[in-house]
């Protein structure tokens, strides 16, 4: 069986989605991953604002969950809330399995049931890329792996959302 180990630090799982339109005509809230390994969270929505933390991993899942104008303000894996730029954001999903917990590992199987046989043991916060989602399970790949994953194991995607390859 192949581990996969990634970042190690607390965090609360994703709430559940309430959605409405924002300013864009997508909804919100919305998950969505850093485009850039160098990205500026602000304080507020503008250049002038101070920032409150800079994130240095591309790729990571955060929520938008505000916009105005050209920036989003966004929620991520542990709920601190910031303002970021629109053009260091992709719509590409990706998912942190669960950087809630510390020690427990998830089973990927290959195919979507709880019954199917497991493929590998994926650590918490391992940073995967969710291909599909639907009845629960997520379509996932990375680096030496692919399979499915139970969906409520991930940050990055509303447990019920479906999300079609």
């Amino acid at each position: 069986m192949i581990l996969f180990t990634g970042l190690s630090v607390a965090t609360v799982p994703a709430k559940a989605q309430d959605t409405s339109n924002g300013a864009t005509g997508l909804p919100l809230p919305r998950f969505v991953s850093l485009k850039s390994d160098r990205v500026n969270v602000r304080l507020g929505p503008s250049r002038e604002h101070a920032v409150a933390w800079t994130f240095v991993q591309s790729g990571l899942p955060v929520e938008i969950i505000q916009e105005f104008e050209n920036w989003r303000r966004i929620r991520d894996w542990e709920g601190k809330q910031g303002w970021v730029f629109k053009s260091l954001l992709s719509g590409r999903r990706t998912a942190l399995i669960t950087p809630w917990e510390k020690n427990d590992r998830t089973p990927l199987r290959n195919r979507s049931r709880s019954d199917a046989v497991i493929v590998a043991e994926l650590e918490p916060f391992v940073l995967t890329s969710v291909d599909q989602c639907a009845g629960g399970w997520c379509k996932v790949n990375g680096t030496n792996y692919e399979g499915w994953l139970d969906q409520t194991r991930l940050f990055g995607v509303y447990p019920d959302e479906l999300i079609e390859d």
